[in-house]
């Protein structure tokens, strides 16, 4: 069995590197020892495996053997089998995998982890179908983050409307998402700004990062709407040391104790913490700063005011304009000749080069300038207070 487990990884190994082509050649073998084991820890090795290999790769041909396997995984005791071979076959061209999964997103009383699985899986394929089950599942609080972000991915017509409606009742992350998600195509942006405009979207929703991304989309109604709302944008200060005099004397207007660290959590979790981890939370586009110089009340401001003076190449950003005029922006962590691996603010993707119409590599960081431009004094006060705390600060009791 050793032995057997060993060629079998060795195998998948392989197909998760070489060409597509050539992957056709080895996915009856794999097939056959699924179908001749009954070990459910080498059917979930096979299985993630072959998931891994066929990342970001369109519909593949249904290898031979593979619709005998299918009816047998598919009713496995473990979770885990089902839902990879539910997604498996879904890139196999599998009708019932198709009707299956959408069978389980629609349905509220299954697990919320087979639900999302299932969502997942079908964000690989296009069905028509598909952004209508996101848009009704906008309002489901076990899946609005996921859903949300699927509708991304869709230029259906409805979303604007299906998640601004339902903007007020979602959680802080879902919103966030909601943003996002109407932030990464002019036809989504232009409701938004007019939500905006209108109050039913506070303006501090739209982060220095997302206003940013907003200008990247190179629409002359978004740009104006832009101006209408928030007034005329520079892409760099000119006087970089001017505002960081500026922000200091603003930190220091607050006396002894400038700020209220848990409040500074609250700012630091709405416009820092998708992309930056402190105190082991938050996320991983950006640089760490746990260990970083954080008591030094100039080191803070020259990398808050100034993000572009020194940038790594792992930070550095790229747009990436994909065929169905949707605009992303973000950092790519990996790519080969069949896909791209994108760190975006609120998500990680994995993009196949078909679709992609151009990638654009900017000189600029993920971390955009004016993040501080959006924030009251106070708020400034107390986000600079909170990243200079020696430990986690709690969140205030309301």
């Amino acid at each position: 069995m050793k032995k057997q487990l060993f060629f079998t990884l060795s195998l998948v190994g392989l197909l998760a590197v070489i060409p597509p082509l050539h992957a056709a050649d080895s996915l009856p073998q794999l097939v056959r020892l699924l179908g001749e084991s009954r070990d459910a820890q080498l059917q979930l090795d096979l299985l993630r495996g072959l998931s891994q290999a066929m990342e970001g790769r369109p519909q593949v041909p249904m290898p031979a053997g593979w619709d005998a396997v299918e009816p047998v995984l598919v009713k496995s005791g473990n979770s885990e089998v089902r839902s990879l071979t539910q997604a498996l076959a879904l890139k196999f061209g599998s009708p019932a995998a198709l009707a299956a999964l959408k069978q389980t997103l629609r349905n509220p009383q299954a697990e919320t982890g087979e639900r999302r699985n299932a969502l997942r899986a079908l964000l690989t394929v296009k069905d028509a179908e598909l952004p209508g089950l996101l848009q009704a599942l906008v309002k489901d609080p076990a899946l609005s983050s996921d859903a949300l972000r699927g509708l991304a991915a869709s230029g259906d017509g409805k979303t604007p409307e299906a998640i601004l409606s339902a903007y007020a009742s979602l959680s802080d992350e879902a919103k966030r998402d909601a943003v996002n998600t109407l932030a990464s195509r002019p036809a989504f942006a232009r409701p938004l700004l007019a939500a905006v405009e209108q109050g039913t979207v506070p303006k501090q929703a739209l982060t220095a990062d997302l206003l940013r991304q907003l200008r990247s989309l190179n629409d002359a109604d978004v740009k104006a709407a832009l101006e209408k709302v928030y007034g005329t944008f520079r892409e760099s200060t000119a006087d970089k040391q001017q505002q960081i005099n500026k922000f200091k004397a603003v930190y220091f207007a607050g006396g002894s104790t400038p700020g209220d660290a848990p409040r500074g959590r609250v700012v630091y979790d709405r416009i820092c913490a998708q992309c930056h981890t402190l105190f082991d939370v938050g996320g991983k586009v950006g640089p760490d700063l746990t260990g970083s110089a954080r008591t030094d009340l100039d080191y803070i401001l020259q990398n808050m005011v100034d993000p572009n003076a020194v940038i790594p190449n792992e930070y550095r950003t790229s747009t990436i304009e994909m065929k169905d005029d949707r605009v992303l922006t973000g950092i790519v962590k990996n790519q080969d000749q069949s896909a791209l691996t994108v760190a975006t603010a609120n998500e990680t993707l994995v993009l196949p080069r078909k679709d992609i119409a151009e990638i654009i590599q900017s000189e600029l960081s993920m971390m955009p300038e004016g993040l501080l431009d959006t924030l009251t004094d106070q708020e400034v006060r107390d986000l600079i207070y909170y990243l200079r705390q020696p430990a986690q600060a709690s969140l205030p009791a309301q």
